[in-house]
């Protein structure tokens, strides 16, 4: 009975084993099953949310207002239920479904936190803002000429290739602008911009040297390339209800790009519904030999092996995944030699908010409703701007439209000329958030509850992350310099406001995970390796060691793709 049983166990086990296994399906996740796949791997990718089928479940993206029983509106009661998700401003009766509430996996905020999140097949890659910024030579510099944090171990000429790779597949659309803060790329033709921005560009640039208002560079397919009709993937529609879900392919998603490049492979075995508990590590192997998951309907717990794992959960879910993977050889932590596991968590400083409003061009409109705006990129403490007060700096994210289209409930009035009067727009509106990079610091953590769980047993994750002194005097900054340069446009009717926001509200969390050169204070070498487990790769939010102040998933994309490269050539050489 022991052998049979001994003979049954290696059967289910080799059933079980793969060359690689990738933890999520969101950005990172789903660029390292396509990379792996397409190398060659047998890949296993693990979801602990259920399936978003491209184009099918995408059920709200053709519907109008009157389509829906609350006109596009939440409930009270839905916001009473969802405080953190609903702060954020990010979802309505269309998109609530790709969004977790609050009550489904709980976290505990020892200071104000707000965590997004939207577990499903392709995580936030359905629901991110698309702004595809590279980050410059100065962003991976800036932590060793400052003796901020640590130095990071790779920089921009070890990502540049890679970024251009990610560019080309995943189709960014944008203007060669020739600006240090923010590299040239692969682009696509650019969305236009509209006469009041063109406006805006020659005022900024006129009153303040150094200074550019540009088109921003957004993962949105203004032409199809061959590459992308291959997947399936057509032209923007120019809608801008990228949030429902694409049924064109015209935003990059892991649904309308990376998930379907690996499926072609055959190399890919889906398992949705499955959160991972924890990484196993074999103290004898000195490796990691597998993942030990929990079917999120039955409970039952399996496990699943492989050569080589990436963990691709989302910045804050991999920080609590690795600290949850203890051993003997690592009782804090998988790879947590350094001790700075969960700390130098970062996001970005969304707090700072202006509107404005234009008198003139009223014989102008524009073509549709564009998925991106225009950008103002980063011009504190870069080139000749110098200050003295706080480090880095921020970009401005901008638009303007023309309003008066949907405020006939608001509006007084009966009979024809009312009803003609609908069909007019009205004044140009602007509107424009700036966007802070914050420090790493390492009093800004998380970590696990040693007493209250979740629903799969997994310790509660404990948030303890805020703004410093330096975030708050960029704040003030920022305020300043909006009111200044609006005014300098002739724009009416501005207002500037820093609304305090909790850190987290702006979904870009990052760090806890960090790469860097020394062990001693670090846990990702500049291949996204964990120092002391050679096969784990981390190349998510987790491993970034400062933020800059461009918008992030461009540079996961880039690094996943490299860190998936070397991993393969890696395993080639039986070093894994």
């Amino acid at each position: 009975m022991p052998q049979d049983s001994l003979l049954l166990n290696n059967k289910a086990k080799e059933q079980n084993t793969y060359d690689a296994i990738v933890i999520g399906t969101g950005i990172s996740g789903g660029w390292a099953m396509k990379e792996l796949t397409e190398k060659g791997l047998k890949v296993l990718a693990l979801e602990r949310g259920g399936n978003i089928e491209h184009v099918k479940d995408y059920d709200t993206a053709s519907m109008n207002p009157w389509d829906m029983p609350h006109r596009g509106s939440l409930t009270e009661r839905f916001i009473d239920e969802n405080p953190i998700l609903t702060r954020a401003g990010v979802v309505d009766e269309f998109t609530q479904k790709m969004f977790l509430g609050d009550n489904v996996h709980p976290y505990i905020q020892d200071k104000p936190f707000d965590w997004i999140r939207g577990y499903h097949v392709g995580g936030r890659s359905l629901m991110w803002g698309r702004w595809t910024q590279r980050w410059g030579e100065a962003d991976f510099e800036a932590n060793a000429k400052e003796g901020i944090g640590i130095d990071w171990p790779v920089r921009y000429k070890d990502i540049a290739p890679w970024y251009s790779y990610v560019e080309k597949f995943a189709g960014i659309s944008g203007n060669k602008d020739g600006l240090a803060q923010v590299p040239d790329g692969e682009f696509l033709p650019p969305f236009e911009m509209t006469k009041l921005e063109v406006y805006l560009k020659q005022k900024i640039e006129a009153n303040f040297p150094g200074r550019n208002l540009i088109i921003s560079r957004t993962a949105n397919l203004s032409i199809a390339t061959d590459l992308h009709t291959s997947l399936g993937r057509s032209h923007c529609q120019a809608r801008n209800l990228c949030s429902r879900g694409c049924p064109f392919g015209a935003y990059f998603s892991t649904q309308s790009a990376t998930l379907p490049a690996a499926m072609k492979t055959k190399n890919l075995t889906l398992q949705t519904n499955a959160v991972v508990h924890s990484i196993i590590y074999d103290d004898q192997k000195q490796k990691a030999i597998g993942v030990r998951v929990i079917d999120t309907v039955s409970k039952k717990i399996r496990e699943y092996y492989a050569r080589i794992i990436f963990l691709n959960a989302g910045s804050i879910n991999s920080n609590l995944l690795l600290l949850n993977s203890t051993s003997r050889r690592f009782p804090n932590g998988l790879g947590n030699d350094s001790g700075v596991l969960g700390h130098y968590i970062m996001t970005h400083n969304y707090r700072v908010s202006a509107t404005a409003t234009y008198e003139g061009m009223e014989d102008s409109y524009y073509y549709g409703r564009r998925p991106t705006g225009v950008y103002i990129p980063r011009f504190r403490n870069f080139g000749n701007d110098k200050r003295s007060d706080f480090k880095r700096g921020y970009a401005m994210a901008c638009s303007t439209s023309r309003q008066g289209w949907g405020l006939g409930n608001s509006r007084d009035g009966i009979g024809a000329g009312f009803k003609a009067q609908l069909t007019e727009p009205g004044p140009w509106t602007f509107w424009g958030v700036a966007m802070g990079e914050m420090l790493p610091y390492k009093d800004n953590r998380v970590w696990l509850d040693k007493n209250e769980k979740d629903a799969w047993g997994i310790p509660l994750l404990h948030a303890d992350v805020s703004w410093h002194e330096n975030e708050d005097r960029m704040a003030g900054d920022a305020v300043e310099q909006m009111q200044e340069m609006l005014e300098k446009a002739d724009l009416k009717n501005i207002r500037t406001r820093d609304n305090q926001q909790a850190p987290g509200r702006d979904i870009h969390e990052m760090g806890g995970c960090r790469m860097g050169t020394d062990p001693k204070d670090s846990m990702l070498n500049r291949w996204n390796q964990l120092h002391a487990v050679k096969n784990v790769f981390v190349t998510d939010g987790a491993c970034m060691t400062s933020s800059a102040c461009q918008n992030p998933s461009l540079t996961y994309m880039a690094i996943t793709a490299r860190a998936c490269d070397y991993a393969v050539s890696e395993l080639k050489k039986n070093n894994l």
